[in-house]
């Protein structure tokens, strides 16, 4: 979905380990250039070539992945999307968040008992390929190296302009990106969407809430009418004032 000139939405639907996960990971592209923001799980690669194209974006255009923060859902795709780049694609991504995409450090959400109660919620229809498969993934997930480093209100040079904010708090180094010429804000994990409604984070999987609100507090402060949540996709409408809402809410 075009949410304006030089943004497209996109929308990535997979079945992970018995149920149905739909990602909206972001495209900003001008004449020269696209980022993509955040990779989806591993084995995406396909779906990813497919919703450019439906976009209108020739793939070979991608010359820049950002990657908003570690986790497995957002950076999975990475290490095929550079494969197919033979190294002309670069990586952007917040200095703190560095070394766990590049495998330096395990990622913080993959801890034994993390990895251990993920087993626990597999459907038990699962069959057992699969069960080992998702396991191992998860005791080892893909890493890439970081390109570059970004901070807080970098400006950065594609679909006219768009800024970089530090969100911490679902991870430590979480960032957001807004677009001010169309008061767009691509929020990651900071925020979710569900039934159409703007909520925060998600309790289950931010570790450190008391930042998150924070993050949310800052957020407020920015002129922002429409929003794209990772999961939950779309929210337009009065987004300043839901987002002050949410912060004073979650306390």
């Amino acid at each position: 979905m075009q949410i304006a000139q030089g943004i497209e939405m996109l929308e990535i639907t997979a079945e992970v380990m018995g149920r149905t996960d739909t990602l909206y990971p972001v495209l900003l592209w001008d004449e020269d250039h696209a980022m993509l923001v955040d990779t989806g799980y591993p084995g995406l690669l396909g779906k990813f070539k497919e919703a450019f194209a439906h976009a209108g974006v020739a793939w070979s255009k991608l010359d820049t992945v950002m990657i908003t923060h570690q986790d497995i859902d957002h950076i999975g795709g990475l290490p095929a999307i550079l494969g197919e780049s033979h190294g002309t694609i670069k990586v952007l991504a917040h200095p703190i968040e560095q070394p766990y995409i590049e495998g330096e450090r395990m990622l913080l959400k993959h801890t034994p008992e993390a990895i251990a109660a993920a087993e626990a919620m597999l459907p038990p229809h699962v069959p057992e390929e699969w069960r080992r498969a998702f396991l191992h993934v998860l005791a080892h997930p893909p890493k890439a190296k970081v390109s570059a480093l970004v901070e807080d209100g970098q400006e950065l040079p594609v679909a006219g302009g768009v800024m970089v904010i530090e969100t911490p708090g679902h991870s430590p180094g979480h960032i957001c990106l807004y677009h001010p010429a169309s008061r767009t804000l691509i929020a990651g994990d900071s925020l979710t969407v569900k039934d159409g409604v703007l909520h925060g984070p998600d309790p289950r999987v931010t570790p450190d809430m008391a930042t998150a609100l924070s993050s949310l507090r800052r957020l407020a402060g920015y002129a922002i009418e429409t929003v794209i949540c990772y999961h939950g996709g779309l929210y337009r409408g009065d987004a300043n004032q839901r987002i002050a809402e949410l912060a004073e809410e979650l306390q």
